[in-house]
């Protein structure tokens, strides 16, 4: 077996064991990001849901995805180790999606509640393994994480757009009948879902010791008992998954209890730890529940931009007809595979010549340029015509300015997560990383719910200037959160010590 230190004793910029997991998670995301873009508008169309109703569930379903990859997380560390954690976890989204790809009127709540379980269980944990491959202090880290952040946004760019194109019947409409659009649109999420698992179990053997179990101390037996309980466990929880999801007020007691319960459960662990450590801990907190205002921004994109994109967008890109909701849900991450490595590569020559910013001011400069990404799409409804339809080059140049804010927020996040944890919460540091996502999720699903309600019964352009107001408020408050966050950077790179 390969050992941990030929692995990370790597030459060049990547290991090869990185590539492996790109391209596992790119599968990954290609299922999760196609469900997801179809979500709100699967709800309005074809289930008859109201919009703000719509913007809640699809906020509840989104932030138990995430919460999930805290509990995920949990188990990985203490019983099954990340890699048998994240095979589980790919497993149930693959019986999720056929479920919703055979009958996704009568059976939606049930494919959804499975594949929030499986993404629980696979996603912290891929991340958690793309940590392992580097020692610490390894300043190619960022470079890794960044790369690895292209995977998920070409899994996200392919699926984001086919699935809702499909549906929406812009796309292959005269190969797939009519009646069965998204039935075929869910099917897709399966076969790639698949196609994810094969590329991890033929490739894992690898990573050598990296996410094995955690218990290998305990005699077979004695293991096996905890793995299943943990199998066991995980499929009761989905009936209660069910009826959170489909009531949204449980899911509001949950948002309550979960995160303070999470920062009480850290501070527990924290007395194994050294001051310096602690310290190192409290700085990725900061990041932490800031991260929550910006995903509660940026995930507008499922939500109420959904909407906002089936109701009031032309469909043309540079006089290209495209499916305006397929643009949505891809064109940031298309602007993340174009620069992804390119601002890699200029983090990289800043490093060089010692004149990189540090993580604390790339995460506020995250936040001015969702302002500006924000405030472009406030400006859309100067170019709207008496249908209330504005336009999609605009729309899409907006997204283009937010890419370069989630480009200097997500995969840095995920690397300050890995960098300030110690080792034994690592798992848990990234799962809480994960659930100030589904904090984001479950504010933006409250924040559509919001510009939804202001629009109700309004004609189309009416709507779009509640919708654009509402996006102009937006700017707003992450423009303030930017310049917060900048102006305490001092006393959070103090509490982060020798990382960068």
């Amino acid at each position: 077996m390969t050992s941990i230190e030929q692995i990370q004793d790597f030459k060049g910029k990547y290991p090869k064991q990185l590539w492996y997991l790109f391209f596992s998670e790119m599968w990954e995301r290609f299922s999760f990001y196609g469900m997801r873009g179809m979500l709100v508008v699967f709800m309005v169309s074809q289930l008859s849901m109201g919009e703000a109703t719509a913007n809640l569930q699809y906020g509840a379903t989104q932030a138990w995805v995430y919460a999930f990859t805290f509990i995920g997380g949990l188990f990985a560390d203490k019983i099954l180790g990340l890699r048998r954690s994240l095979f589980w976890g790919g497993l149930l989204m693959i019986v999720g999606s056929i479920i919703l790809s055979l009958d996704p009127k009568n059976f939606f709540f049930l494919g959804i509640s499975f594949t929030i379980v499986g993404t629980g269980f696979f996603k912290p944990n891929i991340s958690s393994m793309v940590g392992q491959l580097y020692k610490d202090g390894d300043v190619r880290r960022d470079a890794g994480f960044s790369l690895f952040y292209a995977g998920v946004n070409l899994g996200a760019l392919i699926g984001g757009y086919i699935c809702i194109a499909v549906a929406n019947g812009n796309l292959w409409s005269s190969l797939i009948p009519e009646h069965l659009r998204w039935n075929f649109a869910f099917g897709f999420a399966a076969i790639v879902m698949i196609i994810s698992l094969l590329t991890f179990t033929q490739t894992q053997k690898s990573l050598g010791e990296i996410g094995l179990s955690p218990l290998q101390h305990l005699d077979d037996s004695k293991r096996k008992i905890f793995e299943i309980a943990t199998y066991i466990g995980s499929l009761a929880i989905v009936p209660v998954i069910i009826l959170m999801v489909a009531n949204t007020e449980y899911t509001d007691y949950f948002m309550m209890i979960i995160g303070p319960a999470s920062v009480l459960y850290l501070f527990y662990e924290m007395k194994n730890f050294t001051k310096a450590e602690n310290m190192k801990l409290l700085a990725a907190l900061v990041f932490i529940v800031f991260s929550i205002f910006f995903w509660a921004f940026f995930e507008q994109s499922g939500g109420s931009l959904s909407l906002f994109a089936a109701n009031n967008l032309n469909n043309t890109v540079l006089g290209v007809e495209l499916d305006p909701n397929g643009v949505n849900n891809s064109a940031n991450s298309l602007f993340v595979i174009i620069f992804a490595a390119l601002v890699g590569m200029v983090w990289l020559w800043m490093a060089k010549r010692k004149i990189e910013p540090n993580t604390v001011v790339k995460f506020g400069l995250g936040f001015l340029f969702l302002a500006g990404g924000f405030w472009v799409f406030y400006y859309t409804k100067f170019f709207a015509g008496p249908d209330g339809k504005t336009s999609l080059d605009l729309f899409t140049f907006g997204w283009f300015i937010i890419t370069f804010g989630e480009l200097c927020l997500s995969p840095i996040g995920m690397s300050a997560m890995t960098k300030l944890s110690p080792q034994k919460t690592q798992a848990v540091i990234m799962g809480m990383w994960f659930l100030a996502s589904a904090y984001g999720q479950y504010f933006a699903g409250l924040l559509g719910a919001n510009i939804a309600e202001a629009s109700a019964n309004a004609s189309n352009l009416e709507k779009l200037n509640v919708y654009a107001d509402g996006y102009e408020q937006l700017a707003i408050y992450a423009l303030i959160a930017g310049v917060a966050l900048i102006a305490i950077s001092p006393l959070v790179k103090k509490l982060m010590q020798d990382v960068k």
